[in-house]
């Protein structure tokens, strides 16, 4: 356990170093303070109550040892306010040192949990920071094996129980070891006998207590699982309710949900059982460990041992009962932190995640296309079969190819290997000669724009839908890709027009308004290759005649690579190929393929039908 805190440790908290050093400095003064303010009770008790009669004089530092002098010349002082203020007086005076000192005590333990919150609030933010970093630079064949309920609840659960479990039991961790140690080096000082007769109990209460942990870590990554599986089973739930009600499946979905939901509750249930027992069993352990003591330290002194007087004694059982709630708090710590590092396990799935994708060290500048792209017998597959089989194509610059055949011929993974989604396993990919493997991933998709089947649009205003990922866009330049787009009029028509927000992925936009943005979108970036996937055949027929002519204004003079299931938006493509089981059985325009009376008329016809 402790070894994969202090791993946690190294890896989020060296750059709060000096709130560390702070923490730990006044933790430190803390106990100190705890410490002397006790030491206050035994001149108390002992001159004020006559039990030591003994008369003290000044004594110089170096006359004794540090030990001798210091409680020494407290004594003197002591006996000193005694004579010449009285008892009475000499009470309230070290009354009132006692509350001095307390509020030191107090005043230093806040400054220790100030610098504490820092750090603790600091790294939640910075492992959140680093798993949205990540899930934005992962490929996205990552996420072809992950379900994205299960990756929110990383985010958001597990990192939740991060803060909550690990983060929350630093100040403990540091805190309470320190408190632990002056403690025990004071009751050493005090009584060695009854300090190593302590030794000799407190492993086994720890082992007791660390048998109840170890359980704890492994049901605590089974609730996050299936936490990620409840997150799962909503998500796919929201965004299927209209096929879920279409079907009557209402009872279905809630059953299914209830039986994850009740695993969840079992899982949660013994986990929480397991915590909540760290706090009654410290306590019943504490309790018996100082019941021993007592039973152990009486004995010494009935026996009239002289290594620990009666005043002695009070005051070593309130140092050691100072121990007991540090103790305490320091196993529930420990469970929690056990809780915690289940989730640093899941957390790390994404943060550990190889990114497959990766720019070269010396890359190849490419800033634009002057002659073609060139697919030389690419290879690529997804599990054991292949997907793309040797396919070679050559597509020339400002040219269109078009990609057509039946569900699952490798179009849509073809296209996606030219921005390098994928990285082919055999072949090579060519943009004027240049392997797209040795050019930086960010230079390569700059040169290209993609327009999907489903539009992909953000939560935000029109206007930044539009400029998305392209800077310094003037309004002018926004207009124009609107009106390029065809989306003008109905942008305009809209409450606040480019100010207006669409909604959770456009909801407030029909699927023709929402392809057109997104057609504007790659008309602002302006970029020399365009890849449309399947861009018109979710819309009626009215939608897809505008979103038509605004790909042809945005494919005019660029070099583009087209999907298509409706072949009729591709009979002017200048090559088109027909893919089947992931290689290129036809090639030629739309007139060729025609007169070949192959598989490009047989769909042609079937379409027709």
């Amino acid at each position: 356990m402790f070894k994969g805190f202090f791993t946690i440790l190294r890896r989020f908290i060296p750059p709060y170093k000096r709130n560390i050093v702070l923490n730990v400095t006044f933790n430190v003064m803390t106990a100190f303070l705890t410490l002397f303010s006790f030491a206050l009770i035994i001149p108390i008790l002992e001159m004020l109550f006559g039990i030591n009669q003994a008369h003290y004089s000044y004594m110089e530092w170096g006359s004794a040892g540090v030990k001798e002098v210091v409680v020494n010349d407290f004594y003197y002082a002591v006996q000193c306010l005694i004579d010449r203020y009285g008892s009475s007086t000499a009470l309230a005076a070290i009354a009132g040192m006692l509350v001095f000192f307390t509020g030191l005590k107090v005043g230093t333990a806040y400054l220790a949990a100030y610098n504490m919150i820092t750090i603790r609030a600091s790294v939640v933010r910075d492992i959140r920071n680093q798993i949205y970093n990540k899930i934005v630079t992962l490929p996205i064949s990552f996420f072809s094996n992950e379900r994205k309920g299960d990756v929110m609840a990383r985010m958001s659960g597990d990192v939740t129980e991060v803060e909550n479990s690990i983060m929350s039991s630093l100040d403990l961790m540091f805190k309470n070891p320190i408190m632990i140690v002056a403690c025990l080096t004071m009751m050493l000082l005090v009584s060695w006998q009854l300090t190593v007769f302590v030794f000799t109990l407190l492993p086994i209460a720890g082992f007791i207590m660390g048998r109840v942990g170890k359980r704890l870590k492994r049901v605590s990554l089974d609730a996050q699982n299936q936490w990620g599986t409840l997150l799962s089973n909503i998500e796919e739930t929201v965004g299927g309710l209209r096929i879920v009600k279409a079907f009557n499946a209402e009872e279905k979905v809630k059953s299914r949900f209830g039986e994850e939901n009740d695993k969840y509750r079992r899982i949660t249930q013994s986990m929480n059982r397991r915590y909540e027992l760290a706090h009654p069993m410290s306590e019943f352990l504490g309790t018996a460990t100082i019941a021993i003591v007592l039973w152990f330290g009486g004995k010494l002194i009935l026996s009239g041992d002289a290594s620990i007087t009666a005043p002695s004694f009070i005051y070593y059982m309130v140092i050691f009962y100072s121990i007991i709630n540090p103790a305490k708090d320091f196993s529930k710590a420990s469970y929690a932190i056990q809780r915690g590092l289940a989730s640093v396990e899941r957390i790390d799935k994404i943060l550990k995640a190889e990114n497959t994708i990766k720019d070269p060290e010396n890359a190849t500048e490419l800033k634009q296309m002057a002659h073609s792209i060139k697919l030389d017998n690419v290879r690529f597959r997804y599990g054991e079969q292949w997907v793309i089989d040797g396919v070679n194509l050559e597509i020339e610059n400002g040219k269109t190819v078009a990609l057509v055949g039946q569900s699952g011929s490798g179009k849509t993974t073809l296209a996606d290997l030219i921005p390098r989604f994928y990285d082919v396993e055999e072949g090579g990919i060519y943009i004027d000669g240049v392997d797209i493997r040795h050019v930086r991933k960010q230079d390569l998709r700059a040169l290209m724009g993609n327009v999907n089947q489903e539009a992909i649009l953000f939560n935000d205003t029109i206007r930044n839908n539009i400029t998305f990922g392209v800077e310094s866009a003037t309004d002018e330049e926004v207009i124009a890709a609107a009106k390029i787009a065809n989306a003008y009029d109905f942008i305009m028509a809209t409450e606040n027009g480019f100010d207006t927000n669409i909604g959770d992925r456009g909801c407030n936009l029909s699927g023709g308004q929402r392809q057109r943005l997104s057609i504007a979108r790659a008309i602002l970036k302006n970029p020399p290759i365009l890849i449309l996937d399947e861009a018109t055949s979710a819309l009626d027929t009215e939608s897809e005649h505008l979103v038509q002519q605004a790909l042809d204004n945005l494919m005019h003079g660029r070099t583009t690579v087209v999907i298509a299931h409706r072949l009729s938006t591709i009979k002017n493509a200048d090559l088109i190929c027909v893919l089947q089981d992931g290689k290129i059985i036809e090639r030629g325009t739309h007139d060729q393929l025609i007169a070949q009376n192959g598989a490009y008329k047989h769909l042609v016809d079937m379409q027709k039908f």
